[in-house]
């Protein structure tokens, strides 16, 4: 309970911390299944919360969905809660990121496009995302 009153967890990620502390198998298994039931844990939930947090991060959608489903979140639960948030949305957070980290001038040659475009990748923005906001601000 310690674990789940500082932040959501999602089922695996608390099942990997108790195997850590060296409880059995069988009753973790058993005491997860309960606070499922109980709604105390939640996968719908901490995929919610995260999704959150990360936008306010400043990351986009390739990203965030990789690192759920690298925190044993299910694909289909992943991609039904990213399909809450509409393309512009995405789109917006991919213009204002690239604005907060090289400023309101365009790329000024191919190098410095590449470099924007690769950080913009980093942060997990689709090529089209990626595309839109580099021409946008071309174009200002």
């Amino acid at each position: 309970m310690n674990y789940l009153a500082r932040r959501e967890h999602s089922y695996q990620e608390l099942r990997d911390k108790l195997l850590r502390k060296g409880f059995e198998l069988s009753l973790i298994d058993l005491v997860l299944t309960k606070l499922q039931e109980n709604r105390l844990l939640s996968d719908q939930r901490f995929t919610d919360c995260f999704i959150q947090s990360r936008i306010n991060k400043g990351q986009g959608p390739l990203r965030i969905k990789q690192e759920l489903q690298s925190r044993g979140i299910d694909k289909n639960l992943v991609d039904s809660v990213l399909q809450n948030y509409d393309n512009h949305s995405w789109q917006t957070l991919a213009n204002q990121v690239r604005l907060q980290h090289f400023g309101p001038q365009p790329p000024q040659d191919q190098q410095e496009r590449a470099k924007q475009f690769r950080f913009l990748q980093y942060r997990g923005f689709t090529s089209e995302q990626i595309r839109i906001a580099l021409n946008q601000v071309s174009k200002a």
